[in-house]
């Protein structure tokens, strides 16, 4: 398939790339970038292109580049290649895997060898950008606002348990951390027995609970997989604090998500239904926040670490 000449130029703009036969073809999946495998003698590479106004999301593409070559280093992100400032596009290597499906992570093997890999990420050297989600929501409100799209009024009562959940955390902060902050099985690559993590536009210093709980939601895992995702990531040392905090944190990744969908609903072209997208996660975390033992969970969050 011949790749459309805006991308083309794009490309010939990579240091190294200006000459000579590139072959791209477009890789599925994503629905805020354009991405394509790019062939280039026997080499095989990812180009990135970034959508339009996705820093009304919060991404910064210099941020993400940084971060993608910190978890390179860790081995657990694909190599940078080249990061284009101008454009905000950047190469990656091409990595072999396939995607996990959401089954395995339940119930399979495969849970272990992504936590094995957050670790690695976790451990990284800390970079310029943060991922504050009590902050984050609040700005995705205020940036679709001034675009003429209005929060819902489930945004009320999830802003107030947002409120209780930070409370809970503050008595006890856990260390800022260098995260992913979008742990979809689409970002994981099992090669065996080692799982790439990729697209680390949304990385940034924050609490290792949101990548785990981000990852657990997001992943349909249900207590069961939730404790075994905590007994992987804490080497058997699970105390309630922890399990509180993951729990809490599958709210705040809701809340996130749903207020995302309310930004693209003011910036988004594609044929997506964001009021749909925004309105099953609200509801999804105000389910999960009238859970009798919501109270339990911001008392036993608040427990020292």
């Amino acid at each position: 398939m011949t790749a459309p000449d805006d991308v083309l130029a794009i490309a010939r703009t990579v240091p190294g790339w200006d000459v000579g036969d590139l072959d791209l073809e477009p890789l599925e999946g994503g629905i805020t970038n354009r991405n394509y495998v790019v062939r280039r003698d026997e080499e095989t590479f990812v180009l990135r292109i970034p959508g339009r106004d996705t820093a009304l999301l919060g991404i910064d593409r210099a941020n993400e580049a940084r971060a993608a070559r910190v978890a390179a280093d860790a081995g657990v992100g694909p190599e940078v290649v080249a990061f284009l400032p101008d454009s905000g596009c950047f190469v990656s290597r091409f990595v072999g895997g396939s995607h996990i499906p959401e089954e395995e992570l339940r119930r399979g093997d495969a849970l272990g060898l992504v936590l094995a890999s957050l670790r690695r990420l976790h451990a990284c050297p800390p970079i310029p950008s943060t991922f504050p989600v009590f902050r984050i929501v609040e700005q995705y409100r205020d940036t679709a606002a001034a675009r003429g799209v209005e929060s819902p009024a489930a945004y009320g009562d999830a802003h107030a348990l947002a409120a209780r959940i930070e409370a809970a955390f503050d008595v006890s902060p856990s260390p800022l951390t260098t995260c992913h902050d979008d742990l979809l099985n689409a970002n994981f690559l099992r090669d065996g027995d080692h799982v790439w993590i990729v697209d680390y536009e949304y990385a940034g210093m924050g609490d290792v609970f949101f990548d785990l709980g981000n990852l657990a939601i997001n992943n349909g895992l249900d207590e069961d997989a939730r404790e075994r995702l905590l007994q992987h990531y804490f080497l058997g040392d699970v105390r309630d604090r922890h399990r509180a905090r993951l729990t809490l944190m599958t709210l705040m990744s809701d809340f996130r998500e749903a207020m995302w969908g309310v930004v693209q609903q003011a910036i988004s072209e594609l044929d997506v239904d964001f009021v749909a997208y925004a309105d099953r996660h609200f509801a999804r975390l105000l389910a999960g926040a009238h859970d009798d033992r919501f109270p339990d969970w911001l008392e036993a969050a608040s427990a020292p670490a």
